[in-house]
């Protein structure tokens, strides 16, 4: 009786060089595939990238910008000097510019003014008020050194709601993080839309200078 053994070994050997020219022949054709496509991924630069395609870097150094103390024309005290850090910590990492000293060489400077903090009643019952929210106004320019001429002005607002307790205290304490809260939203958005003109070109051009009251 001959045993179906040597059959298998046979049959498993003969596989072998099958299995191995049929994965080769799929891994070519899936290469090919992908070059045709036209995909490739490399590392180039800072980073990677998609398709071959280098980084778009700037040659020119970012503008140095200097920002000067924030004018307090609202009702809310000590306000000026908390803003203005805010504006310089934002700025510093969301303007494309390079924040300065008011001793430095600078190309720009940022003045600007804190016009108003409001704080509305949002919600409420019959007896207490039970969320509000606190609403800062500020109006800044920026101007050119060397020539004096205002290439960009501003006005933003930035608000943070909080919720009041019974407590009068503590309702204050809620209320000024709140305002500190509104500064550093308006910082940002300030820093956002200075990093928008700085990239279109609009900071190189004049402001238009605004329109002048009837009498």
């Amino acid at each position: 009786m001959l045993s179906a053994e040597p059959t298998a070994i046979r049959n498993q050997e003969g596989r072998g060089p099958f299995i191995f020219l049929l994965s080769t022949f799929v891994f070519a054709l899936i290469a090919s595939m992908l070059a045709g496509c036209g995909y490739q991924f490399r590392v180039d630069g800072a980073g990677p990238t998609i398709g071959g395609a280098p980084p778009t870097t700037s040659s020119e150094p970012p503008p140095r910008l200097v920002i000067k103390t924030l004018i307090n024309n609202s009702f809310e005290p000590n306000l000026e000097a908390r803003y203005t850090n805010y504006f310089r910590d934002e700025f510093s990492t969301g303007s494309g510019a390079q924040v300065v000293s008011e001793s430095d060489v600078a190309d720009l400077v940022l003045s600007g003014q804190i016009l108003s903090v409001l704080v509305p009643t949002l919600s409420f019952s019959q007896t207490e008020t039970l969320e509000s929210r606190a609403e800062v106004v500020v109006q800044v320019r920026v101007e050119e050194v060397r020539s004096g001429k205002v290439v960009w002005t501003q006005l933003a607002k930035g608000g943070a709601e909080f919720f009041t307790t019974s407590d009068l205290q503590f309702n204050r304490t809620l209320q000024n993080r709140a305002v500190e809260q509104a500064g550093r939203i308006l910082a940002a958005d300030l820093a956002s839309r200075f990093l928008l003109q700085l990239e279109i070109g609009a900071l190189t051009k004049q402001a238009p200078a605004p329109a002048s009251s009837p009498h």
